[in-house]
């Protein structure tokens, strides 16, 4: 079975936010094995060490970095990206850098820089948000319904 990861900096605090996660994990298990990778978030301004952790998480598989620099990419898009990412690897890889971002070698080592629009969303909401995404995604290339 297909892997899909969300690596991410920092820890989730919040329950509801576990929660979600947590139910679009369940609904994602019919289509693939995903889990979410925590990387320890640096106290200081420097990004490095965090970025180490990143890569050495990401190593392997199709890299996909969350980045406002990024294409910016409808539910359709992601579907799509997704899908071709599946097809080339079996384990594909949603990159959350820290507040602070990632290092160029972060956004080197991805196969495709994507941004969920121009406005700034809290990380850990973030992450809840991205992983529904990922579940739409998986449900527009099956052809299911819950895309609208």
């Amino acid at each position: 079975m297909k892997k899909v990861t969300v690596v991410a900096v920092g820890k989730v605090k919040e329950s509801f936010i576990r929660d979600g996660i947590r139910e679009y994990e369940k609904r994602l298990s019919r289509f693939c094995e995903f889990s979410v990778r925590e990387c320890e978030e640096s106290k200081r301004e420097d990004t490095s060490e965090e970025s180490k952790s990143l890569l050495k998480e990401t190593a392997g598989g199709y890299n996909i970095l969350t980045d406002r620099s990024g294409e910016i990419v409808s539910s359709e898009r992601l579907a799509v990206i997704l899908g071709e990412a599946l097809v080339s690897k079996d384990r594909v890889n949603f990159i959350i850098g820290g507040s602070r971002g990632v290092t160029d070698e972060v956004k080197r080592s991805a196969d495709k820089v994507v941004s969920f629009g121009k406005a700034t969303f809290p990380h850990m909401l973030f992450r809840l948000l991205l992983t529904e995404q990922i579940y739409r995604a998986f449900t527009i290339n099956a052809n299911l319904p819950y895309h609208k």
